[in-house]
């Protein structure tokens, strides 16, 4: 497949891997340009036969409940992100020499001559809060601009729409880096890296690998965490154009080249005249929301990524002030006799919960849920301290009283044995009996929420629900 104009793909065999988010606007745009698409989906539901009718309506072959066969004469196979590499259908394609793009492949490659540049945002944790506050900075300079990837808007759409775009803030899992291998950001960042979805990659080793493919061919600069050095391990592994810089960003004071915090103050010691002796005000830890550490590293890596492109420090400070977190992101729900009630449903895995309880001095800890393989004892002996008690909620719950018994004896734990819909109530009741003023009732589950909620946000939702019962 060559660099992938219109004229390409009059007639190109193309079979795109499962229906959904991305799959069906793959099939739409290929079949717009005169591919022959062939889609294939494991699933043979209702919803799938649904989705199915309406592309085979436009004249696109569908094949439900068979996603490990290679059709016939497949020239390229476009994947959602979430198919594994080990699937049978891409052992076929390797054996046939078919190559394997995902849908940000395919947006890359369909981009005209004069399209925006890309500053893409990946890491364990922060991805889409980085994204949102970089477009909400880029918006600031005046620069047309969208949060895109993702975080919910499609980069096809972003690439093929009428909308015109200086610039676009692109957020990237390591899914869809694994299966991207042109992409060329302007600038890029990866925020951290913990260990994540590693029944997908196989390895801790393989999903640093997908994460580091976001710095391959970097032109500006290649942001990297100063207090994690994998991500500067990976921009020292990229092959970079010539003249791009490694920038870093930092919660301490920043050497040249980095950006970090001084007497309160975001400073940028990247991107300025001599660098060495100078130093540019970018905004307050004040203009941060909410100014947690792991939030105020979100806003640094944004800065850079924005500064990067040319903008100046006042669009940083207004764009910061101007952003609003989504929910279920370290968001407080309410004061009740002089304690806080956070809640941070959105922190699923060991290394969110991390960050979210270094926020906080003194904290009564809901936690609990699927733990999906995940152990608990690094991030209870660095939290110990900070626990006032904790409220064991959820199926793996075990796993965390463990580790609480074997490196915080001394912590008060009530272990919730009950998965019905009054469980959150109960915690939250719970929690208020062991908080004293002052202190911070936390849910950072450190957990997935599907033992028994749909998904985070409704675990956030009946947490905040219990809270404003406690209150009335």
């Amino acid at each position: 497949m060559g660099s992938g104009k219109v004229t390409d793909w009059q007639g190109k065999n193309v079979t795109v891997a499962g229906l959904g988010v991305s799959g069906i606007p793959a099939a739409k745009v290929l079949h717009g340009l005169g591919a022959k698409v062939t889609v294939v989906n494991d699933g043979d539901d209702a919803r799938a036969r649904e989705q199915a009718a309406g592309l085979q309506e436009l004249g696109v072959t569908v094949r439900l409940g068979d996603g490990a066969t290679l059709p016939e004469g497949t020239e390229l196979i476009v994947t959602a992100p979430g198919w594994k590499p080990d699937k049978p259908l891409f052992t076929a394609a390797a054996a046939a020499g078919v190559p394997v793009w995902g849908d940000v492949e395919l947006a890359w490659r369909l981009r005209g001559p004069d399209a925006a540049p890309w500053l893409c945002v990946t890491g364990t944790n922060g991805k889409t809060t980085t994204t949102q506050m970089l477009a909400s900075i880029l918006k600031a300079a005046g620069l047309r601009t969208a949060a895109v990837g993702n975080i919910g808007v499609s980069l096809l759409d972003a690439v093929l729409g009428e909308e015109r775009y200086d610039v676009l803030a692109v957020e990237l899992s390591s899914y869809q880096l694994h299966w991207a291998p042109s992409l060329r950001a302007h600038s890029a960042t990866v925020l951290n890296l913990a260990p994540d979805h590693l029944d997908w990659h196989g390895s801790m080793e393989a999903y640093a690998k997908d994460k580091g493919r976001v710095y391959e061919g970097n032109r500006v600069a290649c942001v990297y965490n100063v207090a994690d050095k994998a991500t500067e391990d990976l921009v020292r592994e990229a092959d970079v154009e010539e003249g791009c810089r490694a920038v870093g960003f930092t919660l301490g004071a920043p050497g040249p080249s980095q950006l970090g915090v001084v007497d309160g103050i975001l400073v940028d010691r990247a991107f300025v005249e001599n660098r060495q002796k100078n130093a540019q005000e970018l905004a307050e830890v004040s203009d941060v929301n909410p100014p947690a550490p792991h939030n105020i590293a979100n806003a640094l890596a944004a800065a850079a990524l924005a500064r990067a492109f040319g903008v100046p420090a006042k669009a940083v400070r207004d764009g910061l002030r101007a952003f609003t977190p989504d929910a279920h992101r370290i968001a407080h729900v309410a004061d009740l006799d002089g304690v806080a009630y956070v809640d941070d449903s959105k922190a699923t895995n060991t290394h969110a919960a991390e960050a979210s309880l270094a926020a906080y001095e003194s904290i009564v800890w809901i936690a609990g849920g699927l733990a999906k393989g995940a152990t608990f004892d690094e991030l209870v002996t660095r939290s110990a301290k900070r626990l006032r008690g904790v409220v064991l909620i959820g199926a793996d719950r075990g796993l965390i009283r463990e580790a609480l018994a074997r490196h915080a004896p001394e912590v008060p734990v009530v272990d919730l044995d009950r998965t019905d819909t009054g469980a959150m109530l109960a915690a939250v009741q719970e929690a208020r009996g062991l908080a004293a003023e002052g202190d911070t009732v936390l849910l950072a589950p450190a957990c997935a929420s599907m033992d028994m909620f749909v998904n985070y946000n409704q675990r956030g939702d009946a947490f905040a629900q219990a809270v404003r019962e406690l209150g009335a």
